[in-house]
């Protein structure tokens, strides 16, 4: 478990001490996919959900869910988000929702969990805001894919 730094040489789980590391410019982002049935998105595209504006919310719940991510990831540190967006589009050929979180800070380490967990939340969101309508949609492909910063430097997925 060496490799592994959330685990000390005893094998128990511990928050990793960044008490050393350098304070530096971070970003990352991270994407996931809602899929539904035609009728669905276009009823979410045409603003007729009973629930309200979809993607507004979802982009909004996306944000607080990074802002909130150190009190969901029990070993991740709280940071000092600088920034924390979220992309939505409509993709008729999923059919169903892309979306795209960034999530930016300066600290001692990464954002990773903040921009996968924003990317969570709002797809979560979605499907909570048209389930009356779909409880078969699909939620898929959260991924980093982007992450700058930190001794670690510059990832980039294929």
């Amino acid at each position: 478990m060496a490799d592994l730094t959330h685990f000390d040489e005893a094998g128990h789980a511990h928050m990793v001490d960044v008490s050393d590391k350098e304070v530096t410019a971070r970003i990352a982002v991270a994407e996931s996919y809602i899929r539904m049935s035609a009728e669905t998105l276009t009823l979410i595209e045409e603003g007729r959900a009973d629930k309200g504006d979809v993607v507004g919310i979802a982009r909004l719940a996306g944000i607080m869910g990074a802002k909130r991510t150190s009190d969901l990831i029990p070993l991740c540190h709280p940071l000092p988000l600088s920034k924390a967006s979220v992309e939505i589009e409509a993709d008729p050929a999923l059919p169903g929702l892309r979306i795209r979180a960034t999530a930016k800070t300066t600290a001692k380490t990464g954002v990773e969990m903040e921009a996968l967990t924003a990317a969570a939340t709002a797809a979560l969101t979605v499907y909570d805001m048209v389930k009356a309508v779909e409880k078969t949609m699909e939620i898929g492909g959260l991924r980093l894919v982007l992450k700058d910063g930190g001794k670690s430097g510059r990832f980039e997925a294929p």
